[in-house]
C-alpha cells in the first residue's frame, strides 16, 4: 500500500499593525508586520503632496527602535518629475546642479532647481547655478541633517535661497530637487580617539 504523504502546512504567523512616529512630518504611519524587530532597519516612503497642498514631494523613512518605540527618520526628499514638468513652461530656462557637501553630521547630495520667468543667456544660468551653490553650502554646514529636511519640508530653505537668487535674475521657481544622505559622519571625538590609539 502506498503510503500516505504528509502534507505539511506552515504556521500563520500572526500580524498586526505597528505605529511608527515620524518627528519630521505630522502624518501617523501605520504598518502591518509579525512584530517591532521585523520592522527595524525597513524604509517607508511618504507622498506630501496633500501635505504641502498639491507640491508632489516625497520623503523616504528608514525605520530604527528608540526606547521601545518605533521611529522613522528622514534618509532622501525629491520632488516628483510629474511636479516638475508642470512646473516647467515655454519661454523659460532653467538651471540644475548636482553636488556633495557636508552637514554637521552627515555627508549629502543637493541637487537644486532653479527656474528662470524668461529665456536668459547661459552666463545668467550658471551665476544662478553658482551663487545657488555658495549659499547652500555654506547654510548647510551649520546644521544637522534632520534640520535640514525640515526646512525643505516647511519650504524655509528655498525660500530664503529664493530671495538670494533673484537679486541676479526674477525666478519663476526655486527648489531642492534632490537631498539625499549618502553616509554620517564620524564625531569629532571618535577621530580624537582613534587618531590617539594610532
Amino acid at each position: 500500500m502506498a503510503q500516505k504523504q504528509k502534507t505539511k502546512t506552515k504556521k500563520s504567523v500572526k500580524k498586526s499593525f505597528f505605529e511608527i512616529e515620524a518627528p519630521i512630518t505630522s502624518t501617523k504611519i501605520y504598518l502591518y508586520a509579525p512584530s517591532k524587530e521585523d520592522l527595524e532597519g525597513k524604509t517607508v516612503k511618504l507622498d506630501l503632496t496633500k501635505t504641502l497642498r498639491g507640491k508632489s514631494l516625497e520623503l523616504k523613512l528608514r525605520i530604527k527602535s528608540s526606547n521601545e518605540k518605533l521611529q522613522a527618520f528622514p534618509e532622501s526628499v525629491e520632488l516628483m518629475g510629474s511636479y516638475i514638468r508642470r512646473a516647467m513652461r515655454k519661454g523659460t530656462d532653467y538651471s540644475e546642479d548636482s553636488f556633495e557637501t557636508e552637514c554637521k553630521d552627515s555627508l549629502v547630495v543637493v541637487k537644486p532647481l532653479i527656474i528662470t520667468r524668461r529665456r536668459v543667456p547661459r552666463a545668467v544660468l550658471r551665476a544662478l547655478r553658482e551663487n545657488a551653490k555658495k549659499h547652500l553650502i555654506a547654510h548647510i554646514k551649520t546644521r544637522n541633517a534632520e534640520e535640514i529636511f525640515s526646512e525643505i519640508v516647511s519650504n524655509k530653505l528655498q525660500k530664503n535661497l529664493a530671495v538670494k537668487l533673484k537679486k541676479v535674475y526674477p525666478l519663476a521657481l526655486c527648489e531642492i530637487r534632490v537631498f539625499k544622505i549618502i553616509k554620517p559622519l564620524e564625531k569629532k571625538e571618535e577621530k580624537e580617539k582613534d587618531s590617539k590609539e594610532k
